[in-house]
């Protein structure tokens, strides 16, 4: 175990989840309700950064269980080039942990304006997003000091799977949702599954995954850029085989990350060829436990931000302070 705050910050995350669905249960009922009544034709996700990679977790989510078209903004449609699209008949969901950056703001104001139906999941519920959209969501994560998110990301996920659990109204999925802080503080306590001396002399990296799990994969990748310096890209292990396989002649690492679900055979697959073609494959995974699937990127992440913050730390980095980053980025 480090002494780092992004480390302490990532082994607080079960209970943070615990009680985000404890406190948030009937706003999502409130929220899920009109949603139903609603019966929106499309879903739009306004984030930047981790919170668009959440926003790849959402649009997986709500594609399968809702079967409802989901797809990420581009928020200088409306910072930049000041065009108002037309949203009538749609959800737009706003994910930000400060909920501070101006583009996101300007983005969930011409949301507004166009005609949707609005959501805010942030973690400062006192940011300016609370007086444009129709409802918050809170993130509940509680003040975070480290840079590299980590918890607010995990209980962004968790309170994404609680909202499109009622709305759908898969019990299951809702009830395994209730399961999981004792799920991950299981998964805290494995050993570890990414070793400093694996890390040591990368400089690029690939991060596989395929499905609802991409969304982590890009955050790994995010989080090895930021903590670790080092350059990683993610891809759909589906995706990479259209040409950027090449690169594993030139001598990449891959990170595989396999969750257990519908893909788990066809990943598996696409790795396999890259082990063929002598791929230099990491692995990281759920450490044998079991929870609904649509769950399990949830213990992965979990168990990957407490090892990359070792990782950071025995490469002689601090991960809590990343060179150049800040919390809160102000982009117009």
């Amino acid at each position: 175990m480090t002494n780092t705050i992004m480390e302490s910050e990532a082994r607080q995350s079960p209970l943070v989840i615990q009680k985000q669905i404890e406190l948030n249960d009937k706003i999502v009922q409130k929220i899920a309700h009109k949603l139903i009544s609603l019966d929106p034709k499309m879903v739009m996700i306004i984030g930047r950064g981790s919170s668009d990679h959440a926003g790849v977790f959402a649009k997986y989510l709500i594609e399968i269980e809702l079967n409802i078209p989901t797809c990420s903004a581009a928020p200088s449609v409306s910072s930049i080039y000041k065009k108002q699209l037309k949203l009538n008949s749609a959800v737009v969901i706003v994910i930000s942990q400060s909920g501070r950056s101006p583009d996101i703001i300007e983005q969930a104001k011409m949301a507004k304006t166009g005609g949707a139906y609005c959501i805010a999941m942030v973690n400062d519920e006192t940011s300016p997003l609370k007086d444009i959209v129709d409802e918050v969501l809170p993130i509940r994560a509680g003040k975070e000091v480290s840079v590299a998110a980590t918890k607010s990301y995990l209980a962004t996920l968790s309170a994404m799977v609680h909202l499109i659990s009622v709305w759908s109204k898969n019990n299951e999925l809702y009830s395994s949702l209730k399961r999981l802080p004792a799920v991950m503080k299981e998964v805290i306590a494995k050993d570890i599954q990414l070793l400093p001396a694996d890390f040591e002399q990368i400089k690029n990296m690939v991060v596989l995954s395929r499905g609802i799990s991409l969304g982590i994969a890009n955050e790994m990748a995010l989080k090895l850029k930021e903590v670790c310096s080092i350059h990683a890209e993610a891809f759909s292990s589906a995706e990479f085989l259209h040409g950027p396989i090449t690169l594993v002649d030139k001598g990449i690492h891959i990170l595989n990350c396999v969750v257990k679900d519908e893909c788990e055979a066809s990943h598996s697959q696409q790795i396999h060829e890259i082990i063929k073609r002598n791929g230099r494959v990491i692995f990281i995974g759920q450490a044998g436990l079991e929870i609904h699937p649509r769950l399990a990127p949830l213990l992965i992440l979990q168990r990957f931000y407490i090892d990359i913050a070792n990782i950071s730390v025995a490469l002689g980095l601090n991960p809590d302070k990343p060179t150049g980053l800040k919390k809160v980025t102000q982009t117009t």
